[in-house]
């Protein structure tokens, strides 16, 4: 008798343990860490379709910033979901199909934690530990303002070491110019781009730099570079000027 209610206790607190490794009632949580740039948009995946059956609410440190209800009835960013709220305004976009939120131009007061509550028939919290780095006005202006002059060479640095499942996508006014996928990598797949830019381009497969060779007048205008991974997005804009 006395060894069956020991075989009974050490069940029970197997299942326990259990129940609390990975969550009551079909709860699951992830911590995911997000290091950005000051300036940078970042976008926070849920990794999931909306339907009319679920809810997805966002917080900032405890204050909900953005949700949307199930029917898509009702939706709401920063200052509609919280009147008089100011910190986000005009700076957050909801993704009605999936829930996923996008922080642009984010700010050194924007870093902390987000909580994503998505509502069903089972519930998942995931938690982004968002970090931006600040950087002094003259370093940004060198990182991401450049002026060259024509026939010279320019590179593009994200100022980042390149992780092995991260894409990294290169853009010249939404053209597709450069793409690094694990191992490989492709450059001007895009007609226009390949007339554009034939032979000048040179990626670094290690930092995604991206180096701009023998410049020409047309070649000035916005570049952007776009991490993505299968929890989050960035995106680093750099603005390329010929002088004289």
């Amino acid at each position: 008798m006395r060894k069956r209610v020991g075989m009974t206790l050490f069940f029970i607190l197997i299942s326990a343990s259990i129940l609390l490794d990975h969550g009551a009632s079909g709860v699951g949580s992830d911590k995911v860490s997000v290091s950005v740039m000051e300036g940078d948009s970042v976008t926070l995946f849920t990794g999931v379709d909306t339907n009319q059956q679920e809810k997805i609410k966002w917080y900032f440190n405890d204050i909900r910033i953005a949700q949307i209800n199930g029917d898509l009835s009702c939706n709401c960013t920063d200052v509609q979901c919280n009147e008089g709220t100011e910190r986000f305004r005009d700076r957050l976009k909801l993704d009605h199909q999936t829930g996923s939120l996008t922080i642009t131009n984010i700010r050194n007061t924007d870093s902390g934690e987000y909580v994503l509550k998505i509502i069903n028939n089972n519930n998942n919290d995931m938690t982004f530990n968002v970090s931006v780095h600040a950087v002094p006005d003259a370093v940004m202006d060198k990182m991401k303002r450049k002026s060259v002059k024509e026939g010279e060479s320019v590179i593009l640095d994200p100022g980042e070491i390149r992780k092995p499942n991260d894409v990294m996508t290169w853009y010249f006014y939404e053209i597709l110019i450069t793409e690094i996928t694990g191992d490989q990598s492709k450059i001007c797949t895009d007609v226009q781009c390949k007339e554009r830019f034939r032979d000048r381009l040179k990626l670094d497969h290690q930092t995604g730099s991206l180096t701009i060779m023998n410049i020409r007048n047309t070649d000035s205008g916005v570049y952007k570079l776009q991490i993505n991974n299968s929890r989050f997005s960035i995106i680093k804009s750099f603005d390329v000027a010929l002088i004289g």
